[in-house]
């Protein structure tokens, strides 16, 4: 199977998780937890995955940006309660890798994202092939197991 067709709506499809309590203020005229919310979450879930990713002391000028985010919203959820948030990769590009995004709710997908980041160098400003210790690191682990927090 490619990575590119990982089932993002099922549980065991990831190993770096987020946990991510729902707010009061996360919810709409409706009552429901509100669409932007959910891009919050998977937020959450894709900078703590990114975050354990670049050696400071070995890149220091190397960042990510966010290039595009897609949700699919597959049911509604409700204030109180908290939302696991998976994360992995899907796909490694030259400069950019595609980030696979999982939310649940008591093990019940609610909604799957799928963002591309950009590997970037903060003193040019301009995107950089992905680093190889990186490149090799996110080959072997795609899911992050080695490094959950």
């Amino acid at each position: 199977m490619k990575l590119s067709e990982i089932d993002r709506t099922n549980y065991e499809s990831f190993r770096f998780w987020t946990a991510v309590t729902i707010r009061y203020s996360d919810q709409d005229s409706m009552g429901h937890v509100n669409n932007c919310a959910y891009a919050a979450y998977a937020e959450a879930g894709r900078t703590m995955f990114l975050g354990g990713l670049l050696d400071h002391a070995l890149h220091s000028s190397i960042d990510f940006i966010l290039a595009s985010v897609k949700i699919d919203y597959l049911k509604e959820i409700y204030y109180p309660g908290s939302v696991n948030i998976g994360t992995r990769i899907l796909k490694l590009g030259t400069k950019s890798m595609t980030l696979g995004t999982g939310m649940f709710l008591d093990g019940e997908a609610v909604a799957i994202a799928e963002s591309v980041n950009l590997f970037f160098d903060m003193q040019t400003r301009k995107t950089i092939p992905i680093p190889d210790d990186i490149r090799a690191q996110l080959e072997a682990d795609p899911m992050q197991k080695a490094c959950t927090p």
